[in-house]
């Protein structure tokens, strides 16, 4: 058995070869190259470039001396002779600047290189192709003998393509949402946690609000890997750099308590969480958010990889507390309404303070006021007895409210009879200033006080509050010797 294959065999390797195999003639390539060479041309990129026809002589130039048969199958050929006679269709368009690239490896002597082109099939196929080019040993003098193999690399360069395309249309998801994103690595926090664990704690609540230093250092441990162009908008920053760069104005204050949240969360395993925080924007402002936390899928081990969406809820939690606002506040004088002061009634029937003085006020005349005045003149004598009232309340626990058209009520719990003469002083006091300050009608008040010391006295005390100020309205009446509708 021979140790070396014949040439019949070679033949064979050739043909049946599952590559595509060209055996072409580059020495009249080389012929031309030298005569560039004589004529002073030192930089062939340069010269192609200046001379965009000389290409074409330098393709004209190869002679194709024969392919295999896995080449005519891979550009639809029936015969070398048919794929000759129609090179123009094979080679075109857009390999062209990968065709000057191989020249200029050849011009500066190297005799083998591969790279990536692009051919075309007889029947119009685009084909990517991987191409390797060897001068074979023996023929480095004139190039008569050059052998090109091709692979069809066009599925994996597509696949390539669509991967690339896929991970920028995932970039385009992430850089340009409506929500604000963050990619985080926790994996440090992950191992602090562990190492909590490890020491024997049990109660991790307990141990973080011993250790509050904990929290904190956690939080230091955050990496932030990447954040979206709807975070810089949402935190006034002008760069990722300027963001990251200034985290600590950012997460501050509340965000310590909802971070310890946070990480009780994560002890107990709760690798996908939902909350409402605080945070602040560069310039200062405070930002409520809704906050999703998950730990992606794959990292469940390492908690590397962890997306953060933040939703900016300010504008509801306005909303909300407008709201909250409207149903326990009298818009017009901005004082309590009748629906807090029944609450706040029934929570102190059962919890006190006792004693609990009430005071029962009726604002004078108004009726009159909006026969002949109208309307938005009772508004503004109303506005008027909430500003002396808002004025006199001035401890968080007692509760000047508006009961009625023209009656208001004030609750002052803890405090005896004594300090409820001394609060109606309060009362006419700022009283005489507000009508001082305002040109046109004054303001004049019916009080009435009572005070109780339990749950069981609290109806008779407000009745008691009424009588003493209906009879303080009749003394007023009286004594000014006018009709009750009549303008104080």
């Amino acid at each position: 058995m021979p140790l070396h294959p014949t040439s019949v065999e070679f033949e064979q390797m050739f043909e049946l070869a599952p590559v595509s195999l060209w055996l072409e003639d580059y020495s009249a390539l080389k012929a031309l190259f030298e005569q560039w060479r004589a004529d002073g041309v030192t930089d062939l990129l340069a010269h192609v470039a200046a001379h965009p026809q000389c290409l074409q002589q330098c393709t004209a130039a190869i002679k194709v001396l024969r392919v295999n048969r896995r080449t005519l199958e891979l550009f639809a050929a029936g015969s070398q002779q048919e794929l000759v006679s129609r090179l123009s269709e094979v080679f075109r368009d857009d390999m062209h600047d990968q065709v000057v690239l191989e020249l200029n490896h050849l011009w500066c002597g190297q005799y083998f290189f591969t790279n990536q082109s692009v051919n075309y099939a007889l029947d119009g196929r685009r084909l990517d192709v991987q191409i390797s080019l060897q001068v074979l040993h023996g023929h480095e003098e004139c190039w008569d003998q050059v052998l090109v193999s091709l692979e069809d690399v066009t599925s994996r360069t597509q696949a390539v393509a669509q991967l690339a395309l896929s991970e920028q249309h995932a970039r385009n998801l992430f850089e340009y949402s409506p929500v604000s994103l963050w990619v985080e690595d926790f994996s440090a926090v992950k191992r602090l946690l562990d190492e909590v664990q490890e020491q024997g704690i049990e109660d991790f609540p307990t141990f973080i609000k011993v250790h509050s230093e904990f929290v904190d250092r956690c939080m230091e441990e955050i990496k932030v890997v990447d954040v979206n162009q709807q975070t810089l908008k949402m935190f006034c920053a002008e760069s990722k750099e300027a963001l990251l760069g200034q985290l600590g104005v950012v997460f501050r204050d509340e965000m310590h308590d909802s971070f310890a949240e946070q990480l009780r969360d994560l002890w107990n395993g709760k690798l996908v969480q939902h909350r409402e925080v605080v945070n602040y924007s560069l310039a200062g402002d405070l930002i409520n958010i809704h906050m999703q936390f998950s730990v992606l899928d794959g990292h469940h081990d390492s908690w590397d990889l962890v997306l953060v969406s933040l939703v900016d809820i300010t504008a509801r939690k306005k909303a909300e507390s407008y709201l909250e606002y409207l149903g326990k506040h009298d818009v017009l004088t901005r004082l309590r309404n009748r629906t807090f002061y029944a609450e706040e009634l029934n929570r102190l029937s059962r919890r006190g303070p006792w004693p609990l003085t009430v005071i029962a006020i009726d604002l004078n005349g108004l009726k009159r006021v909006n026969d002949e005045q109208g309307h938005a003149a009772g508004d503004a004598l109303l506005r008027r007895v909430g500003e002396v009232l808002a004025k006199a309340v001035d401890a968080t626990a007692w509760t000047a409210a508006r009961i009625g058209g023209d009656e208001f009520t004030v609750l002052l719990p803890g405090m005896d009879g004594r300090i409820g003469l001394t609060f109606k002083e309060r009362i006419e006091t700022l009283l005489e200033l507000n009508n001082q300050f305002y040109a046109g009608n004054p303001i004049t008040l019916s009080i009435g006080l009572a005070t109780c010391s339990s749950g069981a006295q609290l109806e008779l005390c407000l009745q008691q509050a009424d009588r003493a100020m209906y009879a303080d309205k009749a003394r007023f009446y009286n004594g000014a010797q006018k009709d009750r509708r009549q303008t104080p």
